[in-house]
């Protein structure tokens, strides 16, 4: 069923991009606040008027540059994302599809755990269209990079085949880590050693499947 009070994606965005070094501390206070908000009592409980009291700010500051919560958690959420970046660049950079996709998934939980407010927002993504649609494309984003790294690495292999190899990866890394944030640290380990050990067989045997053709 279609959203009954669509809110338009401009209204979403930041009102005013600050420039200013103390508009920019602000900006940061506010997210940083709403993140640990969102993390104590949840997306839903969470509101723009204890962020501003938490974060020692009138509502109408906050408004300056926030017209509203889902524009707040949608900023908090590409700030995420963004310090996700070297985590990704890492890997490319290395591109060990053995001890560094290990590394990867390590990091990835790592991050997972100690931001935030990540698990509580990105858990109940689906109920913010928003949020959905970044996920998604945060994800065609390094789908398509690592695929590109693949393809220098075997030019001659079938690209939508490469497609599939990633794809797969990486929405099983996904999915597993955002189902180890509700599991306790030490299941949530040992279940990701035995991702680590399944994927690199998958990897190891697709590649040289694709190598000897």
């Amino acid at each position: 069923m279609a959203n009954p009070n669509p809110v338009k994606q401009e209204e979403l965005d930041q009102r005013t991009m600050p420039v200013q070094a103390r508009s920019m501390r602000r900006v940061d206070t506010i997210l940083s606040t709403a993140a640990e908000l969102i993390a104590e009592v949840g997306v839903d409980a969470a509101s723009t008027s204890e962020i501003a009291r938490r974060a020692d700010i009138s509502l109408a500051s906050l408004y300056r540059y926030f017209p509203n919560k889902t524009s707040v958690i949608k900023a908090v959420a590409e700030r995420q994302l963004t310090r996700l970046e070297p985590v990704y660049e890492n890997f490319l950079g290395d591109f060990d599809l053995d001890r560094g996709l290990e590394q990867l998934i390590d990091e990835l939980y790592a991050f997972y755990r100690s931001e935030p407010g990540y698990v509580q927002m990105w858990s109940g993504m689906q109920a913010i269209p928003e949020l959905a649609h970044m996920d998604m494309d945060d994800f065609l984003y390094h789908a398509g990079r690592i695929r590109n790294r693949v393809l220098e690495i075997l030019p001659h292999a079938d690209a939508d085949e490469i497609d599939a190899i990633v794809m797969m990866v990486s929405r099983t890394i996904g999915s597993l880590i955002r189902h180890a944030m509700v599991m306790d640290d030490t299941s949530a380990r040992n279940m990701l050693q035995e991702a680590k050990s399944m994927l690199k067989l998958y990897v190891r045997t697709r590649l040289e499947e694709l190598e000897s053709r």
